[in-house]
């Protein structure tokens, strides 16, 4: 069994991955503040929106008055997601630190996700990472079902990595890579892990789990086995995808704080305002999220 990390970094991406699919629209002045309050609670990086166009993710229309918004604490990245050169030109407006890029490693998720074939998405995002680095920003390259598709079931890791070689020789600095329909389980991890781990560091992959088929914590843990020490999640566990049917929202980021307080690793993140920040959305929401630790202690 090998050594688990001595400290995970926590990427929250729930004010874009979690509100992206949310039908309750929060308000931009609501938005601010929660993302104010997560920049308080020791969390390194947040990514705040997203600059795809408003009509296809109307929830995140107003990402440029967020961005301008926001109060920035000089400890925290403040990261986004960019589709093309136009959704980066206003995202720089606004302000970020950081630019992701997105694609699937599935055909098919990828045609119904950002309308193009795998490789007629290439070009387009090697605009955008060309454009971001001469800005001086830190670029990420999301790839969303590396494990299982909605309409193609398994992908072979075989098919991740020539995606992820293309990404890298594109000029990414790291890749996200995305269970995005929650189904993977800690075989399908060290499947991956041992392919990709042999072509790149540990310390350029970052793991985003849903949680659909509640596995997110035991991939986490196998992952962390193999030196993984970033992941994204979600406060409350908000979230899923409008183009993975069924896929619920990213593995809570309060459940996984409690994890790895479990474990003695650290995070530098404060519980007491990470769960202030949890209640805060759940409460504008009007719904209970799916964290665990978030019910327990709101109710403790």
């Amino acid at each position: 069994m090998r050594s688990l990390p001595s400290y995970v970094q926590l990427k929250e991406v729930g004010p874009r991955d979690g509100l992206q699919n949310e039908k309750t629209w929060i308000t931009t002045e609501d938005k601010v503040n929660w993302i104010n309050m997560l920049s308080t609670s020791g969390i390194k990086e947040i990514e705040y929106s997203s600059f795809v166009n408003p009509k296809m993710i109307p929830a995140l229309s107003d990402a440029r008055e967020v961005g301008k918004r926001i109060i920035r604490n000089p400890d925290v990245t403040y990261s986004a997601l960019v589709p093309n050169l136009k959704g980066l030109e206003f995202a720089l407006e606004a302000g970020i630190d950081g630019a992701s890029v997105f694609m699937s490693a599935s055909e098919t998720h990828n045609q119904k996700n950002i309308n193009k074939s795998v490789q007629d998405t290439y070009p387009v995002l090697d605009k955008v990472i060309i454009e971001a680095k001469q800005a001086g920003k830190h670029v990420t390259g999301y790839i969303s079902t590396v494990f299982d598709c909605p309409y193609e079931g398994k992908i072979a890791p075989e098919k991740v990595l020539s995606v992820c070689e293309k990404l890298i020789e594109s000029g990414v600095d790291d890749l996200s890579l995305g269970d995005t329909i929650g189904t993977a389980v800690p075989t399908q991890v060290e499947q991956l892990l041992e392919l990709l781990l042999q072509h790149y560091p540990k310390e350029k992959l970052i793991l985003h789990f849903h949680d659909t088929r509640g596995m997110a914590i035991a991939n986490i843990m196998t992952a962390m086995h193999y030196g993984i020490y970033r992941f994204d999640s979600t406060i409350g566990g908000l979230g899923g995808c409008p183009y993975a049917p069924g896929a619920a929202g990213n593995v809570a980021t309060n459940d996984v704080l409690y994890l790895l307080e479990g474990l003695g690793i650290n995070t530098g993140i404060d519980e007491r305002k990470l769960q202030e920040a949890g209640v805060f959305i759940q409460n504008k929401l009007d719904k209970t999220l799916p964290s665990r630790s978030l019910a327990y202690l709101k109710n403790a």
